[in-house]
Formats: C-alpha cells, structure tokens, sequence
C-alpha cells in the first residue's frame, strides 16, 4: 500500500505567516502534488503539528484545506496543536477512552496506530500509562503494526531537539513495551523534528520526515537553542508490505526545469565534439 505522511503543516489564522512563510500556502501546494502524482495512495497520514497556536481559526483553515482528496486522511495532534480546539473542529474523530487522539484501523493486513504524544503547555512528548495501555491493547491483537506519532521517542544525539522529545520517564517503559512486541512492528514514523532522520530503535526501524514550511538544521553539539532555515520542504511517500518498506522523500515546490534522460548506457556517454 502507498501511504503519504505529511507533517508539521503549522497552520495560523488565515493571513498569518509562520517563521516567514506562508504555511497555508505551503500545505497547499503538498495537498496539490499528492492529487498530481499519488492520487492512488491508501492514506494521507499528517503527524501534527496541525497549527501554531493551536486557534480555532486555524482549525477551520484545516477543516476547508481537506476537502476532495483521493483517499482517507488521518490526524495527528502535536505539541503545537491544542486538543480541545482540535476536537471542536472535528467533533467525531475518534479518540481513546480516556480522550487522547489515539486510534487505530487495519488496512491491507497491517494495523495502523495513531498516537497522541502531547500534554499541554510544554513542547516535550508524552505518552503516561493509560496511553501504553491503550498501544498494549492493539498490539496485543494484531501480527503487522506500523506506528504513528508526532514526537520522537527516541533520543537522536541532536543535544536541542532531545529536550523536546519524549519525556524519559515515559520513553523507558514505552521502549520495554515495544520491545516486548517489536517483531509486531514494522516501522515508527514521526515528525517534530523537521528533518529527515533514520535509524532503528528497540530493534524497529523508524523515520523522520520534513515540515511543509521551515526545515531544521541538525545540529550534533548546539544544548540549548532550536535552528532551522526556509529550506526546501518535503512530504513522504511510504510503499508498505508485510515485508519491505520503502520510503521517497518527495520535494513539492520546485518550480524550475526538469530533465529527463534514458537508462541505456549510451544515454550517458561523453558528447563527440563535431569536426
């Protein structure tokens, strides 16, 4: 199955830019590309960050912006993103019994799970006991899963960013749950770190994927200050099977000339300067 997986969008009251880009008009131009070239994908899959500030204007803007798309859509919450202003724009998406925005469905054999990894008032994840219940009592009852949430779990040796991902007193007993049902799991995918990043945690293999409006700079040494930059953004492509997974990174606002080119050997040969 194909699955898009968007992220960190930022949405603002409309007219609002967001680290001087217009976000609105990013999401768009990502939306527009996915009806171009993926109109045959299974899911759109957008991991928080929804807003900025988490208004209900820009809610609403979220509401219009998912109007005639080729397939289901799936939301996320992040730590940008406020829950009840969520819930007022979306009165009947589903959440756990305790009122976190996690879900789940089987597609194709494979379930998909959701996760609410946010607490108000702090840009750090969580993920407390009745959460892990609520990802045990999936797991519990299926033999393919793939994972997704809004923050990493996982440190990533980037000394800024891992202030902000999951707290460590829930990444422990996250990671010894995972563990204990890991060769249930395919994959982790997240955003909240605007940036590409791959690698394997608890034996799974996870990754990263870039913002629609700002991309961050990894930055291995820097402790304390968040950087990022007006790079180029990005959305995923994921194809899935019960055995492979294969990701493209799919940039969405160039707008310059493209080549094309064959794949013989001859395709690729030195020009004979003319006599």
């Amino acid at each position: 199955m194909k699955l898009v997986h968007i992220s960190d969008i930022h949405l603002t009251a409309p007219g609002e830019r967001m680290g001087g880009l217009n976000p609105h008009r990013r999401f768009a131009q990502a939306l527009d590309d996915v009806r171009a070239h993926h109109s045959d994908a299974t899911r759109i899959i957008i991991t928080g960050d929804l807003t900025h500030w988490g208004e209900p204007a820009a809610y609403a803007t979220l509401v219009d912006a998912l109007n005639d798309l080729p397939c289901p859509v799936r939301l996320l919450i992040g730590n940008h993103d406020d829950r009840a202003a969520f819930l007022s724009a979306f009165p009947d998406h589903p959440k756990d019994a305790s009122g976190f925005i996690n879900h789940a469905e089987t597609v194709n054999g494979t379930r998909l799970i959701y996760l609410d990894t946010t607490e108000p008032r702090t840009h750090a994840g969580h993920f407390c006991s009745r959460r892990r219940d609520w990802l045990e009592a999936e797991l519990l009852h299926c033999t393919h899963a793939r994972l997704f949430m809004h923050h990493n779990a996982m440190a990533l040796g980037l000394p800024a960013e891992d202030k902000i991902a999951l707290v460590p007193e829930d990444r422990r007993p996250l990671a010894e749950l995972l563990t204990k049902y890991r060769e249930r799991i395919d994959y982790i995918h997240f955003g909240h770190v605007h940036a590409p990043v791959y690698g394997t945690w608890c034996g799974i293999p996870f990754a990263a994927v870039r913002s629609t409006g700002n991309q961050s700079l990894p930055n291995l040494k820097e402790q304390e200050l968040l950087q990022g930059a007006p790079m180029a953004p990005s959305y995923a492509v994921i194809l899935a099977s019960d055995s492979d997974t294969i990701i493209h990174d799919i940039p969405f606002t160039w707008d310059g000339p493209v080549f094309s080119t064959g794949t013989a050997w001859e395709d690729w040969a030195k020009p004979v300067a003319a006599e």
